[in-house]
């Protein structure tokens, strides 16, 4: 997933030492647009991607790509949005897609010039309320007065 907002707040790293060895956690905030802006948090994980953070610079537009989370402890639920990208934001320009995949838009070519085929009569349309024939459905006999 993806929004666009404005960097506001580089949140404090953390750091530890796990049975598999050191680890770092980070996080940011940042301020979509709009009519109501929201503030929207995410944690980041790793050197590489708390690096990221840092490279952008506060209150300079950006692109987040993300997975959001949730997971239950004590039979209350906790979501967190994982980053897994951030970068600037250049308006007009779309930005990549995750998973590494851009999409660029193909220009459009001419259709290939097709064999002539010969004319066939055409049947005429069929009526899109056809009433059904006499003997299809068995009419109910009724003794309405109307």
């Amino acid at each position: 997933m993806e929004i666009t907002g404005k960097l506001i707040k580089i949140l404090p790293e953390n750091r530890g030492e796990s049975a598999r060895g050191p680890w770092v956690r980070g996080g940011f905030v940042i301020e979509t647009d709009g009519e109501y802006p929201r503030q929207v948090a995410f944690v980041c994980f790793g050197e590489d991607r708390v690096a990221m953070v840092h490279a952008v610079q506060l209150n300079s537009p950006v692109v987040v790509t993300f997975m959001p989370e949730s997971r239950e402890f004590n039979d209350k639920w906790y979501t967190n949005l994982r980053c897994s990208r951030i970068q600037n934001y250049v308006p007009g320009q779309m930005p990549p897609a995750a998973g590494g995949y851009a999409w660029t838009p193909n220009p459009q070519q001419p259709a290939a010039a097709q064999p002539a085929q010969p004319q066939q009569p055409q049947q005429p349309a069929a009526p899109a309320f056809a009433t059904p024939p006499a003997n299809a459905m068995p009419q109910p006999e009724d003794d309405l007065p109307f």
